[in-house]
């Protein structure tokens, strides 16, 4: 979306985010599938993941992001009018991990509905959450984005297995008490041709539960690890490029780049076709690895508590996750 004359400016009032304390390391999987640290840190720059234990889930993580992010913006959980979870890990079918995380936190006036678009999905929802503010028709919106993937990693699988973890990052959006600061413009794109290259084939209506998709491994992660790495650069790349384009922006006027945390090698070729410095990338892969949807606020967080965004900085958010989707927002602190 771009921003128009008739819109409100929409910003980003608190920032949070929550982890398991459990950690997998590197290390550990050279116990449990043929890997090494070496060959994981190499391909990928993930050194360890935080794993969800039992009685933790996507729910009760992205409760507590939730609750951190409203202390951080000064605001109670009564005066959210909407609450938006992107999750692929939701708590059940249905109801939404949206409506699980308004009971938990006693938002008792917000409407809540989960956002799909794997690990864009982020940038989806904050999309969603700025033109309801903009628009008027809320005033603060709650964005969380909370995984659980060890649930769903085949953890026979060494291709995937060492680069999921678990976690959850929210922002409340509200209106901006200034005209320099906010949510300038989000990008959004996906190509549903390509779904096949990352997907979970069992569950949905396609291929109900049963002993036989669960024999077959059909409720875990699937991926073309080649095919996603080449699609996510170009992607990625991309979603960068047009929304700094249609801003009449360059790679030079961004302080700080945010991308999703899957790959260290698809970080640097969105990095490098903005003409960015590394310097100026927020990077926290080797400690989380992939969460999906909540890599992007999980570090948004991290950066903002830790001192990498100051005030006026321009930030860019940018993302790529199956569907195909792929996403960007610039926001200005």
């Amino acid at each position: 979306m771009h921003r128009t004359n008739n819109l409100r400016r929409a910003y980003i009032a608190g920032t949070g985010h929550a982890v398991p304390e459990k950690v997998l390391t590197n290390f550990d999987l050279e116990k449990m599938v043929d890997t090494s640290d070496e060959w994981i840190r190499t391909r990928s720059g993930i050194e360890r993941r935080h794993i969800a234990r039992d009685g933790e889930t996507t729910g009760t993580l992205g409760a507590e992001a939730a609750k951190r992010a409203l202390d951080d913006a000064g605001i109670g959980p009564e005066v959210v009018d909407l609450i938006l979870v992107a999750t692929v890990t939701p708590e059940m079918v249905f109801p939404s991990t949206a409506c699980v995380i308004q009971e938990a936190i006693s938002a008792v006036n917000a409407g809540a509905m989960d956002v799909n678009a794997a690990c864009s999905g982020f940038i989806y929802a904050l999309s969603v959450a700025d033109l309801m503010v903009a628009s008027g028709k809320c005033r603060h919106v709650l964005v969380i984005a909370s995984e659980t993937l060890s649930r769903i990693t085949d953890w026979t699988d060494r291709n995937t297995c060492v680069l999921f973890g678990d976690g959850a990052g929210a922002a409340v959006v509200s209106p901006c008490p200034d005209g320099d600061r906010g949510i300038l413009s989000t990008y959004l794109k996906s190509d549903g041709s390509k779904g096949e290259i990352l997907y979970i084939l069992g569950g949905g209506s396609r291929n109900p539960a049963s002993h036989e998709t669960v024999d077959q491994g059909m409720h875990f992660i699937r991926m073309s690890g080649r095919e996603t790495f080449k699609v996510a650069v170009q992607a990625m790349g991309d979603a960068a490029m047009r929304i700094l384009k249609a801003e009449g922006l360059s790679g030079e006027d961004v302080d700080l780049m945010i991308p999703h945390q899957a790959n260290m090698r698809i970080i640097r070729a969105t990095a490098r076709r903005i003409d960015l410095p590394m310097e100026k990338v927020y990077v926290n892969l080797n400690e989380y690895g992939n969460t999906s949807a909540a890599t992007i606020p999980i570090a948004l967080d991290e950066a903002r508590k830790n001192g990498r965004i100051e005030s006026g900085a321009l930030v860019l958010l940018v993302a790529f996750g199956g569907g195909l989707t792929w996403a960007s927002a610039l926001v200005r602190f």
